[in-house]
């Protein structure tokens, strides 16, 4: 028996996307990588790691201002998806940022102008869009959470379109947090649900998406890049870094987005796993994927690709949705790279080797967080 759908009355596409990752800007170089399973990850130059444990990340050269790039990118995106200058003023903007980049060595009178809410107000007055900003900063699922924000928000018809954007360029004091933290890999490498694998690293990332109702991209003529199918969060608030073993507030996460999309355990055609290298949250994440998709499980693509561009942060879950997108386009499915050997804690059917041929309609791409926080988005083929 089919579900029932209960994502709201309309459907909801993706209408333009743009990204600039360690890859350099454009989706093709990043989804390109994420197939050859090619990783970006290389000495940290953009400050001083030489009194760090690690001293690896993917980055792009020199020191680019977070800032600048949210701009450009919201501007691409929107030029994909032919919106006019009109349009944009009257859209409204989600960004998930860790903060303001100069909110830590501001002046004691100058904090208040350099807050999460100024930070995303002069982005959205740069990038032409509406004084209508909601600004996210709830660590890995920030941008998923805004993301689904925003689906909703057009779904129930509350908004025509919404930009979601979102932005994390490594910086010394996260890099020092999650070194001092232990949680950075020794080896230099991200090895998403192998044996072996040491920890997490991190990444560039900047990425803009037009999200829109299906019935306001028909009247613009714009092409869909993809459809969000269904969206699912939850919290299971277990401890504050470790991830609840049974991966309980995962896969309700997971069942809620399947239930939106009114879609079974056997149409997931692709899996992007959180997939972080470490060794608690991989595990947790296969209990989840097993504990939500029963018996499909088993059979479902999965792969990470923070396994070649790293951990975004605030920006990483909306980057991996692009690159979901991308691939379900391509019709390939990225390589779980880094991978030495399979450990028996995380029975997945991991695509290793070489990118795999699909001809998947739908893909999830999941993502969780500090403090217990758990998303799924489900893609959809336009």
């Amino acid at each position: 028996m089919r579900p029932t759908v209960r994502r709201g009355p309309d459907d909801v596409v993706v209408t333009g996307a743009a990204v600039l990752s360690a890859f350099g800007p454009g989706i093709d170089p990043l989804l390109s990588a994420a197939l050859d399973g090619a990783p970006a990850f290389g000495p940290v130059t953009r400050f001083d790691v030489s009194g760090r444990r690690v001293g690896q990340a993917a980055t792009l050269p020199g020191s680019p201002v977070l800032a600048d790039e949210l701009v450009r990118m919201i501007d691409r995106a929107c030029d994909r998806a032919g919106l006019s200058a009109a349009r944009r003023g009257d859209c409204p903007l989600h960004l998930a940022v860790h903060g303001d980049p100069d909110l830590p060595r501001a002046a004691a009178e100058d904090r208040a102008a350099h807050g999460a809410d100024a930070f995303g107000r002069a982005v959205a007055r740069r990038g032409g869009l509406s004084a209508a900003v909601r600004v996210y900063t709830s660590a890995c699922v920030a941008s998923s959470t805004a993301l689904a924000d925003a689906a909703a928000t057009v779904a129930r018809g509350q908004a025509d379109r919404i930009v979601v954007a979102a932005g994390y360029l490594v910086e010394a004091d996260q890099f020092a947090v999650f070194d001092a933290g232990r949680a950075l890999a020794k080896d230099g490498r991200v090895r998403p649900f192998s044996t072996g694998r040491g920890g997490l690293l991190l990444g560039d990332g900047v990425v803009a998406v037009l999200v829109e109702s299906a019935a306001a991209a028909r009247l613009r003529r714009a092409e869909p890049l993809a459809r969000l199918s269904g969206w699912g969060r939850a919290g299971d608030a277990y401890h504050v870094v470790k991830p609840r073993p049974d991966g309980a507030g995962l896969a309700r996460a997971i069942t809620d987005a399947l239930h939106r999309a009114g879609l079974r355990p056997e149409q997931v055609g692709y899996v992007n796993a959180h997939g972080s290298g470490a060794p608690l949250s991989d595990t947790a994440e296969s209990a989840a994927l097993h504990r939500a998709l029963g018996g499909a499980a088993a059979g479902v693509p999965v792969s990470s690709t923070k396994s070649v561009h790293g951990q975004a942060l605030e920006a990483g879950a909306l980057l991996e949705v692009v690159v979901t997108m991308a691939a379900l386009r391509a019709g390939k499915l990225p390589v779980n790279a880094g991978y030495l050997g399979p450990d028996p804690t995380c029975p997945l059917n991991l695509v290793l080797d070489q990118a795999a041929g699909s001809s998947a309609d739908h893909g999830l791409s999941l993502t969780t967080a500090f403090g217990g926080a758990n998303t799924a988005i489900l893609v959809g083929a336009p």
